[in-house]
């Protein structure tokens, strides 16, 4: 089964290696990775997908905690989330293709954000199922070059995943606050 998993670490040297060496060290695969500082500069979230059973994420997640330097760990498998990724995408465009090229980057809400004589470059935000199907569309026409980025995911509504006082906690917005304890 595919879990999205959020990390909140601290923004130090490092850190990546030693959580992508804790899925190695167990014969993990990381299917997609995205990591970037939060508002506060000191802070980082690493965002990755991985493929495994309910009880072998629990035991990555518990041995996550374990690193000094994770603040949090929050699998999205149950949670109410949305999850986004981007994709850039170069394929032929000659004078008979362009304007199908177009026709479906459109239909996509897609952006061409690099025109050549005989090329696009298309960039396409969405879920995994969009990004797939503008590709299976597009391949016919001559695909180029693929670049994608990892999952990203965040809990809908007013839920945020936060780190305060050293502490991550998950906030209700509307006043609420309730710290949830690391597994």
């Amino acid at each position: 089964m595919r879990h999205t998993i959020s990390i909140v670490v601290e923004n130090e040297f490092g850190v990546l290696a030693r959580v992508s060496g804790l899925f190695s060290g167990r014969g993990f695969n990381i299917k997609s990775l995205s990591v970037a500082e939060t508002l506060d500069p000191s802070i980082s979230r690493i965002t990755l997908v991985t493929d495994g059973d309910d009880q072998i994420v629990e035991q990555i997640t518990k041995q996550l905690n374990k690193l000094v330097c994770v603040i949090k760990v929050v699998d999205f498998q149950e949670a109410a989330h949305v999850e986004r990724e981007m994709a850039l995408i170069k394929v032929a465009a000659d004078e008979r293709t362009r304007s199908e090229v177009l026709n479906i980057v459109d239909i996509f809400r897609g952006k061409v954000i690099d025109v050549d004589l005989r090329s696009y470059v298309i960039e396409v935000t969405g879920d995994e199922e969009k990004i797939n199907a503008l590709l299976n569309l597009l391949k016919p026409l001559g695909i180029k070059e693929i670049v994608r980025t990892g999952k990203v995911a965040m809990h809908r509504g007013m839920q945020v995943l936060s780190a305060s006082a050293g502490r991550a906690e998950t906030v209700e917005l509307k006043g609420k606050t309730q710290k949830e304890k690391a597994a």
